[in-house]
């Protein structure tokens, strides 16, 4: 993206570049007509096409050519991130609110998704078993191999009862001929979220058609450090209640270790495996609140 192809672009729209600014993927540009975001056109134009039937339209004003959107430039409203956060849990919800539709399937769509998850958790046990057992024939361990040879039963723990929730999860499944699916933003975070004159979500580059949970899991992997997700899950539900075995799903993959790779230097070693403990500690405190929840309003 050459700054003559942002400024022939803008010109073919009747606005003047004053100044340009980089950031990640994204040129910011100071025109006659106020400040513009542009960007490779990477979205599929039908989901603008099909959130503008569902009266959906918290984006900000966007052209489209082939290659480029132009976008208008939103201002943030200065509010706590605690508060922003619940406010863009609020405005996702009403996103798969709206974009609500059930696909035929036949039982193997359901089959794919079980076998994939079941054949994921069998690799990370062979690849933690493998991990470990190196680490053990090591007479000096490094702070990060000593953090995760404390840790590796709790590991394999999360990999045990990921493999019974699919077991578990498919048993619910497997004869069902729907499937709920809906608009996913699937690239959630706090900055793709902005508060202005009304609320906006940006950066659709990822958009698709599919189950709403995987929204959530996104902004998870995104925010487990930050927010109380329980209390986000809760504030989606009153909006949206999934239904039991899309929470079920939910939690089959929130309780999936991630891959750690023994390749960065040892201070980034040891927060990788720190965070790893943390997400599943924390992934395992929301499901058991979500079980004594539903067994007090039994």
């Amino acid at each position: 993206m050459s700054m003559k192809e942002i400024s022939d672009l803008l010109k073919s729209n009747d606005m003047k570049a004053h100044s340009y600014r980089k950031m990640g993927n994204a040129i910011f540009v100071d025109t006659n007509l106020g400040k513009v975001v542009v960007k490779k056109n990477n979205v599929n134009d039908s989901i603008f096409e099909y959130l503008k039937t569902r009266n959906f339209n918290y984006y900000p004003d966007m052209l489209r050519t082939e290659n480029y959107i132009i976008s208008k430039y939103e201002d943030d409203a200065l509010i706590p991130d605690e508060q922003k956060i619940v406010d863009m849990v609020d405005l996702v919800s009403l996103l798969h609110s709206k974009t609500t539709h059930y696909k035929e399937v036949t039982s193997d769509e359901y089959k794919k998704i079980y076998e994939d998850l079941l054949n994921n958790y069998e690799y990370l046990y062979e690849y933690y078993s493998d991990l470990i057992a190196i680490i053990d024939d090591k007479i000096f361990m490094s702070p990060s191999e000593y953090l995760l040879a404390r840790n590796i039963s709790f590991i394999f723990k999360s990999i045990e009862q990921g493999r019974k929730y699919i077991d578990e999860w498919f048993k619910e499944v497997e004869n069902l001929n729907k499937m709920r699916v809906v608009v996913v933003h699937n690239n959630l975070n706090l900055d793709h979220y902005i508060r202005n004159d009304k609320d906006y979500l940006i950066s659709w580059d990822k958009s698709k058609i599919d189950l709403p949970i995987f929204d959530l899991y996104n902004l998870y992997n995104n925010h487990y450090m930050d927010f109380e997700f329980y209390e986000l899950l809760r504030e989606y539900q009153s909006v949206y209640p999934l239904k039991d075995y899309e929470l079920e799903l939910l939690f089959i993959l929130i309780t999936m270790p991630d891959k750690i790779e023994f390749n960065d230097n040892e201070y980034n070693k040891c927060i990788e495996v720190s965070n790893l403990i943390d997400k599943l500690y924390k992934s395992n405190s929301i499901i058991e609140e979500y079980k004594k929840a539903k067994e007090k309003y039994k």
